[in-house]
């Protein structure tokens, strides 16, 4: 059975949730400030968090980011009346994978942590044997490892879950449904820039490295993975936006 941690302040909605995810057949636990819910974190080995912002102790930016320096796997969605895509940035720099703002339905919550925990299992990615190798760019899934010409590259578990995706279709357009569908787990985001944040990381983190640009910008539909060389060898990082 799954365990969600869910990290709120308000009682009514923290009770709320923690009875759904119970109902829907979730272990669940539960924190109403930010430190516990970091004890929790660390000592609980939840599957997923959701997590408010608003926090008294430690506030969900900074709690998310904590959680990052010792645990890139568990799950983590921001639940917050906090709107705008500043703090949706934010928050996705900061570690989340997903971004909820209230109010909200509990049947969209569900749905969205079924997804971020089918997308966790999906470290089956980790059983996949095939090396990817275009370019200077070698992808091991079953190690979880990107490397640049011989160079280890830092890949949170969504943005090589992403990468793999696009380099598994290379050539091919992938619209930011089919990407939403294959990496999130949803039929479509709520708003497009949750994809488009994880690309602009993406591109600093091999473009940076690489004698090639590797992640093209389709405007208006999505990307498509097909190496072209940099203009000066090494390309300067996001330049290919």
């Amino acid at each position: 059975m799954s365990h969600v941690l869910v990290v709120e302040d308000d009682p009514i909605i923290r009770q709320t949730v923690t009875y759904a995810l119970k109902r829907a057949g979730f272990d669940t636990s539960s924190a109403d400030d930010g430190v516990e819910g970091l004890r929790l974190a660390r000592s609980g080995s939840p599957d997923l968090i959701v997590l408010d912002l608003m926090l008294p102790g430690i506030d969900g930016f900074r709690f998310a980011e904590e959680v990052r320096k010792h645990n890139s796997e568990v799950a983590i969605i921001m639940v917050t009346a906090l709107d705008g895509e500043r703090n949706t940035i934010r928050g996705l720099d900061a570690g989340a994978d997903d971004y909820l703002t209230k109010p909200f339905s509990m049947e969209e919550l569900l749905a969205r942590v079924r997804a971020n925990l089918r997308r966790v299992r999906e470290r089956s990615v980790l059983e996949v044997e095939d090396v990817i190798r275009v370019g200077d760019l070698v992808l091991e899934p079953a190690q979880l490892r990107t490397t640049v010409a011989g160079e280890p590259v830092k890949l949170r578990l969504k943005e090589f879950q992403l990468l793999l995706a696009l380099a598994r279709n290379n050539g091919q357009l992938m619209s930011r449904q089919r990407l939403a569908r294959e990496v999130w787990g949803y039929e479509f985001l709520p708003s497009s820039r949750t994809i488009d944040v994880h690309i602009r990381r993406l591109r600093q983190a091999l473009d940076e490295r690489s004698a090639f640009h590797y992640i093209q910008t389709v405007h208006g539909v999505g990307y498509r993975f097909e190496p072209e060389p940099a203009m000066d060898g090494h390309a300067a990082a996001g330049g290919s936006q």
